[in-house]
């Protein structure tokens, strides 16, 4: 026959076996929800569409409740990890708006390359005056004049795609510098498959492919893949890292949080933009 104590411990064991699955299951469905909108969140440049792309997980989740009934089973978070970037430089993130696109100047025959100063270390990108002109053009007019000095990434996406967003002076994922340009270089081979190789840089921008709305959207806001990540070919690919991508690696090391007021997925770590330079040749 079985002991009392025996008993006691079949039944602890038990409870215990049901808390972790319990558990697991919140977590799987977590991660889930967290990659679908880390997906809609990159690529979105506009507050509302932030808005609406929270708006899809309302209601369907009844972990709250849960946790509440048993507090065995209620879940921290690990404090985030310590910020391994530097102070930023002095100055403040540009607020100037232009009411059109620069006149299209930039030498398409020419190598092109962006510097992007961080207070987490240097990023070199080598741009693509050939396959976007208008883009490059964009962003050698938008460094000229200071627009993306002292300007924070503000989203970093761990979960479904891997990708840190940058661009947006406001760092809430609603700026830009008051003009838009049109998509380019969509047929790239290298996003012909649905995958944004590692190093790749593109432009965020808010097109909407269930209505296809929202083209030709993109202002300043860009976003530098870290990892090989899924997605369309649906925004413009302009650049890729050619140095820096260990900068990348110590951002991403210190995780992300959520900011409730916009939805974006801001680093841990204290990335800005102290300057940003774009040269030829």
């Amino acid at each position: 026959m079985v002991s009392k104590e025996q008993r006691r411990k079949q039944l602890a064991r038990a409870k215990w076996e049901r808390q972790q699955q319990r558990r697991g299951d919140r977590w799987r469905r977590t991660r889930r929800r967290k990659a679908v909108l880390a997906a809609v969140l990159v690529v979105l440049v506009a507050g509302g569409g932030t808005a609406v792309a929270m708006g899809v997980f309302s209601g369907d989740d009844d972990t709250t409740d849960a946790a509440a009934q048993d507090p065995l089973d209620q879940e921290t978070e690990a404090p985030p990890a310590e910020d391994p970037c530097a102070a930023p430089a002095e100055g403040e993130p540009s607020q100037q708006q232009w009411d059109a696109e620069p006149e299209l100047t930039v030498d398409t025959s020419a190598a092109h390359t962006m510097r992007l100063a961080t207070t987490c270390g240097d990023i070199e990108i080598a741009l693509d005056a050939e396959a976007a002109p208008r883009t490059v053009n964009s962003f050698a007019f938008l460094a000229g004049e200071g627009y993306l000095d002292h300007s924070p990434c503000h989203r970093l996406v761990t979960e479904g795609i891997h990708v840190l967003q940058c661009g947006d002076p406001t760092g809430t994922g609603a700026g830009g510098p008051g003009y838009n340009i049109p998509d380019e270089n969509l047929d790239a081979p290298e996003v012909a498959d649905g995958i944004y190789p590692a190093g790749t840089v593109a432009m965020a921008n808010q097109y909407n492919p269930q209505e296809d709305s929202g083209r030709d959207s993109g202002g300043s806001q860009f976003f530098l893949v870290y990892e090989d990540s899924p997605l369309p070919p649906d925004y413009t690919p302009f650049g890729t890292v050619t140095g820096g991508l260990d900068v990348l690696e110590t951002i991403v090391a210190a995780g992300s949080t959520t900011d409730p007021e916009t939805g974006n997925t801001p680093p841990n770590a204290t990335v800005v933009i102290d300057s940003a330079t774009v040269e030829a040749g």
